[in-house]
């Protein structure tokens, strides 16, 4: 089992999720316009140690058997950061990124399905 960073984390990229992971198994496009601009888990990577799910302030993370349907495509999404590596970045935190309101939160579920 792994974790998965779905499209609520799109165009959003908190980062406050990759400084609890311990193995740095969450990438980032080096292109946005070849890849959809979020946060990506590797699922070869991933320890399935659940750090990463309360950290993210958009709520944007599910174990890959939880995902919810509206967000199933987000599953495969997630894998394509292990088949096109070259395409891919290892992501840092960046602490100055501002923290989403509860409003914000749920105008972003909204604006997704979720």
């Amino acid at each position: 089992m792994t974790w998965v960073v779905t499209r609520l984390c799109r165009d959003n990229v908190d980062t406050a999720c990759v400084a609890e992971c311990p193995v740095d198994c969450f990438y980032i496009p080096k292109d946005t316009g070849q890849h959809t601009n979020q946060l990506y888990i590797s699922p070869s990577e991933c320890i399935d140690c659940g750090a990463c799910e309360p950290a993210c302030p958009w709520e944007a993370i599910f174990k890959d058997d939880s995902v919810p349907a509206a967000f199933g495509e987000d599953v495969a999404l997630n894998a394509v950061c292990d088949s096109d590596r070259a395409d891919f970045e290892t992501a840092v935190e960046n602490p100055d990124t501002p923290k989403p309101t509860p409003e914000q939160v749920t105008a972003n579920k909204a604006k997704w399905g979720g």
